[in-house]
């Protein structure tokens, strides 16, 4: 592949967005008093900088890159998520939030303590620190990949840029910064979009016509095959697997539990659902465009072997578009991941100190000696340190794995799914217990290795498949551990 320059212009476009990223933690550094302060903003933060946090957390680079490249390389079959994500709202408003806000939880893993008893706790919120470390390692991955297709920097060095800076105002400023910061890379994103996707209509001879009508004689439009099988993807086996990930990204995952209890009422978290929703189904349709716009773009192109469908969008940016423009665009990945690991790093230390530090403190009398107490504040960035650097690590792991959306989905259905589990057990039965969930996950997580592993099976199978062996197993085997209803009957308002 030829080198190319990214130029002084691109670099000073982001230089100054990643200088004002900086900024913006360093303004909310002085105001994080108290752990409330810190993980959840004085629960006063304004419903639609939530919404939009809330957002562009989710939107990592994972999707930003990873649905174009997807179009680009097989079909349109996740445009099925435009519409599962307003299906799947109206059951995570009525199944978990009212819940949440009634027992005015910092993390939701504080519903499974009062459902499930404390060891249920720290087994959930161990897998999410798990599952969030590997998808933490895929979102930086992602635009280091960009970054250095498009400067020619060594990959290592752009992992380790990207890590570090979003690391470093998530630990100045705690989740005030990163609500904040999130809305500036949701409007950065958002915008970037849609220039890509206009700069390709006009660069086609017949513009949107021509992108669809390639589309569909390559077969990209044909997304309803209701054929079972595991090697491709289709339309029915996406509007499955995206209603549970769905429901768990926003029902149980803490890095969006803890925006919307920052919203301080039932109330505005329904607003800031409802914002999501709809501006989930116009952006994943817009990315799947663009998908196919590069398609019809490069038809006929000879391009690079190293360009596969995750790096064509980085690489249209920066051969295609003037000085300045494609710096911004960069600028644009660069803001899906910074506001994905800013989120996830925030999240991951609030779970360690509410879920992990907090009761076991309860159960250990404090020392006599005048050994200084470090402050939840405190602890709270120091993990985020350690965390950032752990999750940078862990990028060089996930560029050894391939695509950057399988990536996520290895990584989210190991440990997300069967914790999704667990929470409906716990919302939709009475005797559903911890005990009979583990053997769901005993089994769950084998199977999912043997499915990824050995069979091969394409990555959309993933995660139903793993939610439905935990629990499917979880369910008879409880009622085989305790025929009783559980003491605790913390059920979702009927």
């Amino acid at each position: 592949m030829e080198t190319i320059q990214f130029g002084t212009l691109n670099y000073a476009v982001l230089a100054v967005y990643l200088l004002g990223m900086i900024g913006v933690g360093l303004f909310f550094a002085r105001k994080q008093e108290n752990a409330e302060m810190f993980f959840l903003g004085g629960r006063k933060l304004p419903w639609i900088a939530v919404a939009m946090s809330m957002y562009a957390s989710l939107t990592s680079a994972v999707t930003y890159l990873g649905l174009p490249g997807t179009a680009y390389s097989e079909n349109i079959a996740l445009i099925i998520v435009c519409v599962m994500s307003p299906i799947v709202a109206p059951f995570i408003l009525l199944l978990f939030y009212p819940l949440y806000h009634r027992l005015h939880v910092t993390t939701s893993y504080e519903y499974i303590d009062q459902r499930f008893g404390p060891t249920a706790r720290y087994g959930v919120a161990g897998l999410f620190v798990l599952a969030r470390l590997g998808w933490l390692g895929t979102v930086v991955y992602a635009p280091a990949m960009a970054m250095s297709i498009v400067t020619g920097i060594p990959l290592w060095s752009c992992i380790c840029l990207m890590g570090l800076l979003a690391t470093a105002y998530t630990a100045l400023g705690g989740l005030a910064a990163v609500v904040w910061t999130d809305v500036i890379q949701f409007i950065i994103l958002i915008g970037g979009a849609i220039w890509v996707a206009v700069s390709l209509v006009h660069g086609v001879d017949g513009g949107t016509e021509t992108i669809m009508a390639l589309a569909k004689e390559t077969g990209r439009l044909h997304i309803a095959n209701w054929k079972f099988d595991l090697f491709a993807m289709s339309g029915p086996i996406v509007a499955v697997s995206f209603f549970f990930q769905l429901m768990q990204d926003y029902g149980t995952d803490q890095v969006t539990v803890q925006r919307l209890m920052a919203t301080g009422s039932l109330r505005k978290t329904v607003k800031a659902v409802a914002f999501n929703a709809c501006t989930d189904f116009f952006i994943i349709g817009l990315l799947l465009f663009i998908g196919l716009g590069l398609f019809a773009f490069f038809n006929g192109v000879s391009l690079p072997e190293s360009i596969t469908g995750d790096r064509v969008m980085p690489y249209y940016i920066i051969h295609y578009l003037p000085q300045g423009l494609s710096g911004l665009l960069i600028t644009a990945v660069f803001a899906a991941a910074m506001s994905s690991m800013d989120s996830g790093i925030n999240s991951i230390a609030t779970v360690l100190i509410n879920d992990f530090k907090k009761p076991f403190a309860h159960h250990v009398p404090r020392p006599t000696s005048h050994v200084p107490h470090i402050t939840d504040v405190t602890l709270a960035r120091i993990l985020t340190i350690v965390l950032g650097v752990l999750a940078t690590s862990l990028a060089f792991y996930v560029s050894t794995i391939g695509g950057i959306i399988k990536a996520f989905a290895s990584f989210m259905s190991l440990f997300s799914a069967p914790v999704l589990a667990l929470f409906l057990l716990g919302v939709l039965t009475r005797r559903g217990n911890f005990q009979g969930w583990l053997v769901g996950l005993a089994v769950s997580v084998p199977a999912t290795l043997w499915l990824q592993k050995i069979v091969e099976a394409h990555w959309i199978y993933y995660f139903p498949f793993s939610f439905f062996v935990a629990f499917l197993i979880a369910l008879p085997t409880s009622f085989f551990f305790n025929l009783k209803p559980s003491p605790q009957k913390l059920t979702a308002p009927k």
